[in-house]
Formats: structure tokens, C-alpha cells, sequence
């Protein structure tokens, strides 16, 4: 990766321009930010947005199919549930739940892992060892198992699938943070700033943390598809966002019984996932191919 510097309140500007000018010369840029737009509107306005109370329930809407289908109609444009409620009212606030979470866990992960990542790589030696051994055990199970075993021991619920999924995560923000901390720690404004003296930690804090930014804003928002898609599966599972709670994993699990002869129910949310974490990875690329102009010739 690129070295990173700590741009002048001056340049900031013309690093601004270029960004944006680099934005919109690409199409999967544009095409994700565009698709990430959508979500956090949704999320935003979610209550304004939704036509329906998402947990109201009306014996008329059970199984109303969708607009454009035989016996459809505008009060339901996406239809209604097996319980009688608002599809696309409930596709809507699930929006906010999934980006919430999403927000969450990553900025949890971000700051433990970030931090515990620059110890390691500035200090190195035993806390390097310590450190990095809590990162290689945790590397034995998948990601998503790491999680279910967490939930497993505390339970269903908002705050445990929060804690689990920001468990599982810290570990990649630690990883690249010490990677750029112990190429940052040779370089020579750092030297100059151990021989005038400088507190260790303020070092970390001061010029390594914001040289890695680059790197971690990369690894963050790819980490928020992964965990959007995690929290639907937990939720799925019934080991996420718990009913009445509107969670588009909590709507694929409630509609795949009726997955036959009420599709409907399931593809909106399905559709939700996969737009949300489409836009993400594709913003996420165009980050990466930004700070990392390398990587887009390879």
C-alpha cells in the first residue's frame, strides 16, 4: 500500500478535488455510493418513508400480493406478510436496523482493534507476541461461528449480537494497523519525534494512527457489508434482532414457508441485502483502488 502522509489544512482542498475527481470517473464508485445512498436515506427517513406502522397488523393484508400482480393494490405496493403487515414498510425500517447495527460494531472493533493493532506494531517484542497470539487463536474459527458461540453462551438480543460481531471483527483492523504501524515506526518523522522527546504514546496517537487511516477506512467499510450480512443471518437464526422487530433477516426467516406460493415476502428483504452489500463492496473497491492505485492494474 501507498505510504500515507498527513495532509496540510492548505492541500486539503485540492486532496478534496481529486478524490471527488477520481469519484466520478468511476462507475463502480458512483455505482456503489449511489446504491449506499438509498439504504442510509431509507434508514434516515425510515418512518416517513414507510406508509404503514411496520408492526401493525391487519387481517385484509395477510398474503396481499404485490401491486403489479392480480388482487394487488397501492395500500401494500409490496405486499403484506403471513401476519398482515406492510412489506415495504417493514423493508424500510429494516434498513435502519441493519445500518445501525452495521455503524455499531464497526466503529467498536475499529477503535479496540485499531488500538491494540498500533500497541502491538509500535512496542513489538512480549505485547507484539501477547497480542498477536489473541489474533491467531481467534483466526482458528470462521467468523460467523465465533459469533454464533458468543451469542450462544449470553443469548438472543440487540446488545449481545452488537458484542459478538464486534468480537469476531477487532481482529482484522488489528492486523492491518500493525502491519502499517511497524512500516510507520522506521520512518523518519517518527525517529525525529523520539529524539525531541516525545511521549511513546503520543507518537501512536499523533503520527501513526492517522497514517494508517487510509488502510483502515478500506478494511471498515467492506466490514460493514460483512457485517450487515452477518446480522441477517443471526437474525435468521433467531440469534439476532429478536420480533416484533423489524430485521430483514427476521422477514426471510418469517417467510420461507411461504416461499412457494408467497415469494413476495422474502425477496423484498433479499433484495435489501443484497443492494446493501453490493453498494458497499463496490464503494469499498473504489477506496481501495484510490488509496492503492497498484492494486487496480493488477
Amino acid at each position: 500500500m501507498t505510504e500515507a502522509v498527513i495532509v496540510p489544512a492548505a492541500a486539503r482542498p485540492a486532496t478534496e478535488r481529486r478524490f471527488l475527481g477520481s469519484l466520478g470517473r468511476s462507475a463502480k464508485g458512483l455505482t456503489g455510493l449511489f446504491l449506499i445512498a438509498i439504504v442510509v436515506l431509507c434508514a434516515l427517513f425510515a418512518k416517513s418513508i414507510a406508509p404503514h406502522d411496520h408492526a401493525q397488523q391487519v387481517i385484509e393484508w395477510r398474503y396481499a400480493p404485490v401491486v403489479w400482480q392480480e388482487g394487488g393494490s397501492t395500500t401494500n405496493l409490496l405486499g403484506g406478510d403471513n401476519m398482515g403487515r406492510d412489506i415495504l414498510s417493514r423493508t424500510v425500517m429494516g434498513a435502519q436496523v441493519s445500518i445501525q447495527v452495521a455503524l455499531i460494531v464497526v466503529s467498536i472493533a475499529l477503535v479496540f482493534g485499531s488500538t491494540l493493532g498500533a500497541l502491538a506494531g509500535y512496542f513489538g517484542s512480549i505485547v507484539d507476541t501477547i497480542i498477536m497470539r489473541i489474533v491467531d487463536f481467534q483466526l482458528a474459527f470462521p467468523f460467523l461461528l465465533l459469533a454464533l458461540i458468543f451469542m450462544a453462551v449470553l443469548g438472543a438480543g440487540f446488545a449481545t449480537l452488537v458484542m459478538a460481531l464486534a468480537f469476531a471483527l477487532w481482529i482484522n483492523f488489528a492486523r492491518i494497523v500493525r502491519s502499517e504501524t511497524m512500516r510507520i515506526r522506521t520512518l523518519d518523522y517518527v525517529d525525529a519525534a523520539i529524539t525531541m522527546g516525545v511521549s511513546q504514546l503520543r507518537i501512536i496517537f499523533t503520527h501513526v494512527l492517522p497514517n494508517v487511516l487510509p488502510a483502515v477506512l478500506v478494511v471498515a467499510t467492506l466490514d460493514i457489508a460483512l457485517v450487515i450480512i452477518s446480522e441477517a443471518a443471526l437474525s435468521f437464526l433467531g440469534l439476532g434482532v429478536q420480533p416484533p422487530t423489524a430485521s430483514w433477516g427476521v422477514m426471510i426467516s418469517e417467510g420461507r414457508d411461504f416461499l412457494y406460493e408467497q415469494p413476495w415476502i422474502v425477496i423484498a428483504p433479499g433484495i435489501a441485502v443484497l443492494i446493501s452489500s453490493v453498494g458497499i463492496n463496490l464503494f469499498g473497491d473504489f477506496l481501495r483502488d484510490y488509496f492503492d492505485p497498484r492494486l487496480e492494474r493488477m
